[in-house]
């Protein structure tokens, strides 16, 4: 699809004009690369002209890589990580979720939840065509999970990073009168509160970076469709996908930020126990969007989780003819533990009045605890112990 840009500039014409004031290169260079595809949902006539950041190689060797992004915001939150993914060889596509981003919704179509998924289904089958490792984080978790278990052809894995998964949709605010819904929205993109939002959501931030994050993270909302996109988005009751966490059939990764003052670390460890095939891996020093403050150590989680089959199956090959352990036919019991610190005496802790456990089902062979130590709330590491147990 040809790319149409404003003379003298290296933007995509149909980007708001307020992104020539990025002073961040990162940003800039995602942008300069943001493309509108074709995407035909449903019986509409017309198709909806759809914002994404297309691979600049296609892989044979490993599947795509589809990034989403999170709750009223766009493919410029993978500004850092988009590039060190592309330059390991990976596949990689950065696509807006229908309602937010740069897509031309100057035709307003219904931008809920079976609507978001639906054109990205469409897209995915237009454009793609192969299962994928679909990532998302925060909300775009939820949306991430939504897509998977309606449609698990199209996905190979998932990686979710600080889940939003675990509220009831847009609560009371899908009762919101439609005038007060559209104050509530104006309020949303308003300078003042995306400030506040950058500084819960990062750590160390200098204001200077700050207001020009604010601005990258805003940029979509200057589309004079945009507040009509998220009131409906709204009304609609949102994402509520937490009854259809166990039904995700797929191998997933589960990272998240030591230090996300938004979603609480708690989440993490019940995820991870209610999620039949995961793994989690935390950062440290780390606030509630590691793509955009850890970019490497994201890109390098990804990495080795896409490239984990390549590494069983040599394993697999080197150990062909060898007699097998006793211990690998034993059943694996896992326990997903937060302490506040080392504590190496764990049998012991386990035994400790003050922890939260969260049972799953049995089938799952899954139990998950939460240790509080030292009358500590929020515990800062997570470990994983996997304890064996003859059966």
């Amino acid at each position: 699809m040809r790319r149409s840009t404003v003379q003298g500039s290296n933007f995509p014409s149909f980007l708001p004009k307020e992104v020539e004031d990025f002073k961040d290169p990162f940003a800039r260079m995602l942008a300069a690369r943001i493309e509108r595809l074709p995407v035909n949902v449903g019986l509409a006539e017309r198709s909806i002209m759809s914002s994404c950041v297309k691979p600049l190689r296609q892989s044979t060797e490993t599947s795509p890589l589809v990034l989403l992004h999170g709750f009223d915001s766009s493919c410029l939150e993978w500004r850092y990580t988009f590039p060190l993914l592309e330059e390991a060889g990976l596949e990689t596509w950065a696509v807006d979720v229908l309602g937010w981003g740069f897509s031309d919704l100057e035709r307003l179509p219904s931008c809920d939840v079976a609507s978001k998924r639906g054109h990205l289904y469409q897209l995915w089958k237009s454009y793609i065509r192969r299962p994928v490792i679909l990532v998302g984080p925060s909300l775009g978790a939820a949306v991430a999970i939504d897509f998977a278990v309606n449609h698990p052809e199209a996905v190979e894995k998932l990686v979710l990073i600080d889940a939003s998964v675990y509220a009831e949709g847009t609560g009371n605010l899908a009762k919101l009168p439609r005038a007060i819904a559209y104050a509530g929205v104006y309020l949303l993109k308003s300078i003042p509160l995306r400030l506040f939002v950058n500084l819960l959501a990062f750590n160390d931030l200098s204001l200077s970076t700050s207001i020009d994050w604010m601005n990258v993270g805003r940029l979509h909302c200057l589309y004079p469709w945009w507040e009509d996109a998220t009131v409906n988005f709204m009304i609609s009751g949102g994402y509520n996908v937490s009854a259809q966490i166990e039904k995700v059939k797929r191998r997933t990764l589960i990272i998240w930020g030591e230090n996300d003052q938004i979603i609480s670390n708690k989440l993490a460890v019940r995820l991870h126990c209610e999620l039949p095939h995961a793994v989690i891996r935390q950062i440290p020093d780390c606030g509630h969007l590691p793509h955009v403050e850890k970019p490497n150590s994201v890109a390098k989680l990804i990495l080795d989780f896409v490239g984990e089959d390549s590494y069983k199956e040599a394993q697999r090959v080197s150990q062909e003819g060898e007699q097998e352990n006793p211990i690998d036919q034993r059943d694996s019991l896992k326990f997903c533990c937060r302490l506040s610190k080392p504590f190496v005496y764990l049998n012991i802790m386990l035994l400790a009045s003050n922890c939260e456990v969260f049972r799953c089902k049995s089938k799952s062979m899954k139990l998950g605890i939460l240790i509080c130590g030292c009358g500590n709330e929020n515990p800062t590491a997570i470990w994983e112990v996997d304890l064996r147990f003859s059966v």
